[in-house]
């Protein structure tokens, strides 16, 4: 998944021809996002999830650290522990993911991580639309899961912890936002992940000694979900409103369906794609009814 939810307010081009450019960008990054992430999990025999992640993180640090060249120095306490608290989230966020994917499969565990910013969405609002597609959302999970005997309890809470830190991330990349300058915040959360990753990675390849295409698809992973979502977003954020862009960002659980039924051979049931349908349509129309609302506003989070 991209950690790109929210950039700095930017003027968005007013011709339709730029905004169809933006459109087809952010399906483009959603498409890029889920397809590294199914390449990602091809490697999970051999490194398993922590495995990926792990080089996942240290290859977005070093590729972000290179563009932005964050500026550590004078940082203060007050700007230091958000940027803390996204290391952190990333790294939960990442690593809860990939082990539900594991488990449950790309889709479900896609679909379920994408109820954390649809929820900051709700809480936020408060509308009674909203309040109405939660109760949408939460049909569709119902739907989607089948909760029984035979349900994989442990990856579904993986999914849902992933849903969570996501939330914490856009709760803490606002509040990055104001206080570090332009993406110094992120690209520097980047780099102390990035840190932080490197013994565990050291370790963990000890006892799992990874083979050349397995590091080659987890940097195939890092490259296709993080770095090329991330520049591809900020770039259509300039060319449309950020509250169409979360409506387009509602198609990555499909996205991600349709790369795990390609690249990994997982397919879902009608009542799966049915779950799935329901959050997808919920996360539509709460970012959509934020465009009628805001026509004027350009920003994104």
């Amino acid at each position: 998944m991209t950690q790109l939810t929210e950039a700095p307010e930017q003027a968005v081009a007013p011709d339709s021809r730029g905004r169809a450019r933006g459109v087809g960008m952010v399906l483009a990054a959603s498409a890029s996002n889920q397809t590294g992430a199914a390449i990602g999990a091809l490697a999970f025999p051999v490194i398993g999830p922590v495995g990926v992640v792990a080089v996942r993180q240290i290859v977005a640090g070093v590729v972000l650290t290179a563009a932005v060249r964050p500026r550590l120095r004078g940082l203060r306490r007050e700007q230091w522990m958000p940027i803390i608290g996204l290391a952190v989230v990333f790294s939960v966020m990442n690593l809860c993911l990939y082990a539900a994917v594991e488990r449950v499969g790309l889709g479900l565990a896609v679909t379920l991580e994408f109820l954390g910013p649809l929820a900051v969405a709700i809480i936020a609002s408060r509308r009674a639309i909203d309040v109405a597609c939660a109760g949408l959302a939460g049909i569709g999970v119902v739907v989607l899961t089948r909760p029984g005997p035979s349900t994989d309890l442990l990856g579904i809470g993986l999914a849902l912890t992933a849903a969570a830190a996501w939330a914490g991330y856009i709760l803490l990349n606002r509040t990055v936002g104001r206080r570090v300058p332009g993406i110094q915040g992120t690209a520097t959360a980047s780099l102390l992940t990035g840190l932080a990753w490197a013994p565990v990675a050291a370790v963990w390849f000890v006892v799992h000694p990874p083979t050349p295409l397995a590091l080659t698809l987890a940097a195939a992973c890092a490259v296709l979900a993080s770095v090329v979502p991330y520049v591809i977003d900020l770039l259509a954020l300039r060319l449309i409103p950020a509250a169409l862009f979360g409506t387009l960002t509602s198609v990555n659980p499909v996205w991600a369906a349709l790369a795990g039924w390609a690249l990994l051979g997982q397919t879902l049931s009608v009542q799966a794609w049915s779950g799935l349908g329901l959050i997808v349509l919920a996360n539509a129309v709460v970012s959509l009814h934020g465009v009628r609302l805001r026509p004027s506003r350009v920003s994104g989070g």
